[in-house]
């Protein structure tokens, strides 16, 4: 007897049941904002979608009357270039000291010190980074490589921890010494983990990136978000949290497709 567990969909009804939970949501938006705009026509709980395309018009393809700057194309800059600097640098240090785990005179005392760094609520030590570094660009990028990196360092000492044992001792059989065998076998091990792990980190990253530039920033993603909301502006809300929504998905797939490219005999854990 076929049991629903070992049902699986076909391409058409795989791709039916992925748009499914988007066009539910998206009905009812709808009728939620033309039940509210009805009943009150200056609503601006749930703008239509007409209103937000007027929106994006004026953010996106018009100057702004004090800069001359579109203002979309300016907070995306800002913003992406503070969220690149970020993620470059704690895949940098992550991936070094990821390496070093291999030494266990260099694990001993840096694996417990990561632990208890992770365990820190990145956003509770933001007033601090503004407070040493000021609320220019340094605390921004500071919090996203502070926020992940030693999440992703653990990921990188679990992946040394994964490499087979007799692998190792081949490689010093053979006559490597302790660089070659972490640049020769253990790095193209971490490489791929590396990027699994970015992705994983984006949500968090973004997270800490909007968070930084609410408080303290004259340009992002961020600040527009919060600076548009003392107005209740959802026109413009909305379609700057989709388009967050839509840079996220573009990086994330983005880094997928790489890591295939790259290491397609990489079989990442969980499905990720």
């Amino acid at each position: 007897m076929s049991r629903l567990m070992n049902r699986n969909p076909g391409k058409v009804s795989r791709l039916g049941l992925v748009l499914l939970p988007f066009a539910l949501l998206l009905l009812l938006y709808l009728y939620s904002s033309q039940a509210r705009l009805a009943e009150n026509p200056n609503d601006k709980l749930l703008p239509s979608f007409t209103q937000m395309a007027d929106a994006v018009d004026r953010m996106a393809f018009t100057p702004d009357r004090r800069s001359g700057e579109y203002l979309w194309w300016v907070d995306s800059a800002a913003s992406l270039k503070r969220l690149g600097t970020g993620l470059g640098i704690a895949a940098a240090v992550s991936l070094g000291l990821g390496l070093l785990m291999l030494i266990p005179l260099v694990r001993a005392p840096l694996s417990p010190l990561v632990t208890v760094i992770s365990m820190i609520p990145p956003l509770a030590i933001l007033p601090i980074l503004f407070i040493v570094m000021g609320l220019g660009e340094l605390s921004k990028v500071m919090l996203i490589v502070i926020g992940i990196t030693p999440v992703l360092i653990r990921d990188m000492q679990q992946r040394v921890s994964e490499i087979p044992t007799e692998l190792l001792i081949k490689a010093q059989t053979l006559g490597a010494s302790t660089w070659q065998v972490l640049i020769r076998v253990v790095l193209p091990q971490l490489l791929p983990r590396l990027l699994q792990g970015l992705c994983l980190a984006l949500g968090p990253a973004w997270l800490f990136l909007i968070a930084a530039e609410a408080i303290a920033s004259t340009d992002g993603l961020g600040y527009r978000i919060f600076l548009v909301r003392r107005y209740l502006a959802m026109d413009v809300i909305l379609p700057y949290v989709a388009w967050i929504t839509l840079l996220a998905f573009i990086m994330d797939r983005s880094l997928k497709g790489l890591r295939r490219v790259m290491f397609p005999w990489f079989e990442p854990t969980g499905g990720h």
